[in-house]
């Protein structure tokens, strides 16, 4: 069903596309020896034009899991686009080589553009300020596994709503889901994109907006947190001024439901105090395994093996 298809998106998938993507990387978890040679003899070509610890790792290690192998680069300044290649004829260049490609890049739209000269699947693994749909299908298992649904919740998302890609993909996603409903924490410079609102209002999903954590805390389900993002800031002082707006603390968790679980895409600067890591509400580091996995079943859809 997926074989051969681009993930630029969430929304490139169906919702039934995506809850079967899930049950897989639920048989992988539960049988990781059943998919050791799944991918033998499969490339992974892993291109990070920028800075990248749990995405690369993931991605890598998901195909050599896979039983697969991986090519590629996270320092461009290695590769001939210092001498100026461009995007296109990377790609070209580049699915000679490989089955698969992960992308990562700082600029929003380049793997929809490596996509349209790809001779393979490309997969986006972060574009800008835009998309990260790998980080929304780690989420959305995370969610699917630990509050046993997709549907009928509450969540806030709390932090850089104005760059956050992965809050992008997120919500956007969700809003084809049954009975969502979210809470936008943000400082007024870093408000939910408007295009992101236009989505839900077209999908009659219901938000508000508020700059006060502390009074949002006991009604939601789940409370996604991010961090202010400095390479997206042309001005240090107005990231200094904002980095640190909102911080998660254990006198806050006190707020919040017994059953209330707290997600982060990570990396964290200040954002989650250390003392929160040891509440059970806590899923953040459960949310990066899970992400292997989930790029493992990624990999083998869209290779159409099963």
């Amino acid at each position: 069903m997926l074989k051969g298809r681009n993930l630029i998106a969430p929304v490139d998938f169906t919702m039934e596309e995506i809850h079967s993507l899930l049950d897989l990387a639920d048989a992988i978890i539960d049988n990781p020896a059943a998919y050791a040679e799944s991918a033998k003899g499969k490339v992974l070509a892993s291109l990070f034009y920028e800075p990248s610890t749990r995405t690369k790792f993931s991605f890598d290690t998901a195909m050599l899991r896979l039983g697969g192998s991986v090519i590629g680069f996270s320092d461009p300044t290695t590769t001939s686009t210092a001498k100026g290649e461009t995007v296109a004829d990377s790609a070209k260049t580049i699915s000679q080589y490989a089955d698969i490609i992960a992308v990562r890049h700082p600029k929003e739209g380049t793997a929809l553009l490596m996509s349209r000269y790809s001779d393979c699947p490309v997969i986006n693994a972060g574009d800008g300020g835009h998309m990260h749909p790998t980080q929304t299908l780690t989420d959305l298992l995370t969610i699917r596994r630990l509050e046993g649904r997709l549907d009928h919740l509450t969540i806030g998302v709390c932090g850089d709503l104005k760059f956050g890609r992965t809050i992008h993909s997120l919500v956007t996603c969700l809003a084809r889901c049954e009975g969502m409903r979210f809470v936008f924490i943000s400082p007024q410079e870093l408000r939910m994109p408007d295009y992101v609102k236009t989505v839900l209002d077209r999908a009659g999903v219901p938000y508000y907006e508020t700059h006060d954590l502390e009074a949002s805390m006991p009604e939601l389900d789940i409370l996604y947190m991010s961090r202010v993002q400095r390479e997206r800031f042309v001005s240090e002082e107005e990231y200094l001024r904002l980095k640190d707006y909102f911080i998660l603390t254990a006198d806050k968790m006190q707020l919040a439901k017994p059953s209330m679980m707290v997600l982060h895409p990570l990396p964290r600067v200040n954002e989650i105090a250390v003392e929160v890591d040891s509440d059970p509400r806590a899923a953040y580091f459960k949310q990066v395994k899970f992400g292997m996995f989930v790029r493992m079943a990624l990999i083998l859809k869209l290779l159409g093996i099963e």
